[in-house]
């Protein structure tokens, strides 16, 4: 995580004195914060970082599959499960799995989890017969868990067993200190990824970025640089940022 605010400090002081264990993780954030940063360095810093981290998009996963994806199904559950097949929970074991946007997992898929955490045993679908699996779950939601809980759309068990730890990793606009040090990051990345002669920010252009609305925070801040590495000139002109990079 790059960045010298008092909130990326706290939180990566909270990383060092977490990983260590296997205590369960919460991490939320608005969408391109990062969050997903936090999680692999999580697991890197922990006693499982040789074994598998698998990562899991709730959000990408329609509903009637979620269940599938992560504990696996046999031969005949369902129309297409033409084989057996085993789960990102089984992926993990003796790892960490990462359930990203878990705020969007089904009510019967959060049963299961829940179960998983429980017991440290899943079932495939269509099957009772469980598996044991060691796994650290790490989760993380862009959206107001407690808020989903009122409105009957989150299980409160689920949410008090993944959240034992709870990391916020903070919007952009909030951290605008951090954002000459990302552009300068970005620079030099991007720059050596694309194969194109080093660029470096005027002040200017750099103080005319640090005072824009970033919605889309460190995401979006990536894509503008990279936008202005290759429409800038040899040095990034408050210019450059007016033309190609204006809000």
């Amino acid at each position: 995580m790059v960045g010298e605010s008092e909130a990326i400090s706290n939180i990566k002081d909270m990383i060092e004195k977490v990983a260590p264990t296997d205590a369960r993780v919460l991490i939320t954030g608005s969408n391109g914060t990062g969050k997903e940063l936090v999680a692999h360095w999580i697991h890197e810093k922990s006693h499982r970082h040789s074994a598998p981290f698998i990562e899991v998009n709730c959000a990408a996963i329609p509903s009637e599959l979620i269940e599938s994806e992560l504990f696996g199904h046999v031969k005949g559950a369902f129309t297409s499960a033409v084989r057996d097949r085993a789960g990102k929970f089984e992926a993990a074991n003796k790892g960490t799995i990462f359930l990203d946007e878990i705020g969007d997992m089904s009510l019967s898929a959060q049963a299961k989890v829940l179960r998983a955490l429980q017991e440290s045993k899943i079932s495939r679908v269509g099957t009772d017969k469980d598996i044991k699996v060691d796994v650290r779950v790490v989760a993380a939601t862009n959206k107001d868990l407690q808020k989903e809980i009122e409105e009957g759309k989150f299980r409160e068990d689920l949410y008090h067993r993944l959240a034992v730890i709870l990391i916020k990793v903070p919007a952009l606009n909030d951290r605008r200190d951090d954002i000459p040090i990302l552009i300068n990051h970005f620079a030099d990345k991007i720059t050596s990824e694309q194969g194109i002669a080093p660029k470096v920010f005027s002040n200017k252009a750099i103080s005319l970025l640090k005072g824009y609305d970033w919605t889309g925070n460190i995401r979006e801040l990536r894509n503008v640089v990279e936008r202005l590495i290759i429409l800038g000139g040899k040095e990034v002109s408050e210019d450059d940022v007016k033309l190609f990079a204006s809000k």
